[in-house]
């Protein structure tokens, strides 16, 4: 039997696919730009004789409906999945699990009606994974779908952790607290670390990184996580590709009073222009770097700047902790 992951975006589609007794590796693919003329899958499979070979097709996917129907083709050409019937379940990420989800779970109606209560905390991220459980629920009837949150492993965070300092009836009316996110990349790390160290993760301290576009560090202690940098939306934290993490509030009010702002172009300005995009137009670590070897001195700050907003958090962890075991 075998087990099928989905990670279902607002344009794209990405799976893969594992083998259930030791959860190797069949196959993984992408299939980009749902919706436009111009889209694309890709799969990238290992064929009977072990060798990974790739299949790509670039029709037209209106919908997430066509982009499984195109997945699922894909996987039966390739051979590593002649029929769902073979499938001993589907896992769907699904970002924001708010308070109510705290571990994986089976998906049913009640649910669903669940995770689309939270769309509130993630209106960009929650719609488009209902969309991918809908779809995948109607292929697979009959076969148990899973859903993994990005929020749950960081549901350990002690209440002074996670509390703001506002009104706490902001907190008991609208949940407006810190949730963080990238759990299940935090956790796997850490559980890793633990493999290598070959010590129980329930015995040591570790503070985890997860740099990307999106980036988050995660406070661990004894296994659970005590601290992160994200908040009540991704946006909260280190430097990103194309977020600001921290900054002072007021300054939305001064670019509100000075700049005209309202509150849609400050949303887009501190989540898709700002970050290292905003400091030196780039958000591709690589080309940044790149350009920082050739004396870019744009590249340079926002590299710089990058490092002094990590080195931070992993210090104000090392603090938290108590002491440190290792950094991943």
């Amino acid at each position: 039997m075998k087990i099928l992951v989905l990670n279902s975006g607002s344009s794209s589609l990405k799976f893969q696919l594992f083998k259930e007794t030791d959860l190797s590796v069949l196959a993984f693919g992408l299939v980009e730009k749902i919706g436009d003329s111009q889209s694309a899958a890709k799969l990238t499979f290992v064929d009977s004789s072990g060798y990974e070979k790739e299949l790509t097709r670039s029709d037209s996917v209106a919908d997430h409906r066509e982009a499984i129907m195109s997945m699922i083709e894909l996987l039966q050409a390739s051979g590593t999945l002649v029929d769902l019937s073979e499938l001993a379940g589907v896992g769907h990420r699904v970002v924001h699990g708010g308070e109510t989800f705290h571990q994986p779970i089976q998906i049913d109606e009640t649910i669903i009606t669940a995770i689309e209560d939270l769309i509130p905390l993630a209106p960009l991220h929650n719609p488009a994974n209902l969309v991918g459980i809908r779809v995948a629920m109607e292929y697979a009837a009959h076969i148990p779908q899973v859903a993994v949150f990005d929020t749950a492993f960081h549901q350990s965070l002690p209440e002074h952790a996670y509390i703001y300092a506002l009104p706490y009836a902001l907190y008991e009316e609208h949940k407006v607290r810190r949730y963080g996110f990238h759990g299940t990349s935090h956790s796997y790390v850490a559980q890793q670390a633990a493999h290598y160290l070959n010590k129980p993760l329930e015995q040591l301290n570790i503070i985890t990184l997860h740099l990307g576009n999106g980036a988050s560090a995660a406070a661990i202690k004894n296994g659970k996580c005590i601290d992160t940098s994200m908040g009540l939306t991704p946006l909260e934290g280190l430097v990103m590709g194309t977020r600001s993490g921290d900054l002072d509030p007021a300054i939305l009010f001064y670019l509100g009073r000075e700049c005209g702002l309202d509150l849609e172009a400050l949303d887009t300005l501190l989540n898709k222009e700002s970050g290292l995009k905003g400091i030196c137009g780039d958000n591709d670590m690589r080309a940044i770097t790149n350009a920082a070897e050739q004396g870019d001195s744009q590249a340079m700050l926002a590299l710089t700047i990058f490092c002094y907003r990590l080195k931070k958090y992993i210090g104000a962890y090392m603090a938290a902790l108590g002491g440190v075991d290792c950094i991943v």
